[in-house]
């Protein structure tokens, strides 16, 4: 598990991360950090954050590296994801592409079990009729790892079970 302010001993550091240094890690590292993370409040989620896609599920090394370097320049299409809190269950939000000024693909936020593990986590449920069919089929969900910082996973539904497709992160400007 994480260490969170909560549970650390005396002796012991939180660990702090930034989303450069969750690029760096796989998907095994990846999953371990989520499910150690924390499920965030709804109103904790509010405001522009930045994005980075982290790693993608199933790549061999040569082509995960080119993916990674690819999310790591300033030239990736996606910014980050923009939240509104409108209560204390529910949110929504929207994708920015190709600049902060851009949203697109609306979502609504709530809290749920996780796909991953016995806990729960922020879904993003992109199920809208304003969304393109291929957006719709998209399952986010976001687990904090500390203020200002989250995981997420991205999980396509392909009939009856959604498979997880790759890792994000996001992150307050402080965090980046």
């Amino acid at each position: 598990m994480t260490a969170t302010a909560e549970n650390l001993s005396p002796n012991e550091s939180r660990t702090s991360h930034s989303l450069g240094e969750l690029l760096a890690m796989d998907t095994t590292k990846l999953a371990d950090l989520y499910r150690g993370a924390t499920s965030p409040r709804i109103a904790d989620l509010s405001g522009d954050l930045r994005g980075r896609m982290l790693a993608v599920c199933g790549l061999g090394a040569p082509l995960s590296d080119l993916v990674r370097h690819a999310a790591a320049s300033d030239r990736f299409p996606w910014r980050g994801k923009s939240f509104t809190p409108l209560s204390e269950d529910r949110g929504e939000g929207r994708n920015r592409v190709l600049s902060d000024r851009w949203k697109l693909f609306r979502f609504e936020t709530f809290v749920g079990p996780s796909r991953a593990g016995a806990f729960d986590a922020v879904h993003l449920d992109y199920d809208h009729a304003s969304n393109p069919f291929f957006i719709r089929a998209i399952k986010d969900e976001i687990r904090e790892l500390e203020p200002g910082l989250y995981l997420g996973q991205a999980y396509v539904q392909i009939g009856a079970e959604p498979k997880l497709v790759l890792y994000f992160g996001l992150a307050s400007a402080s965090l980046e």
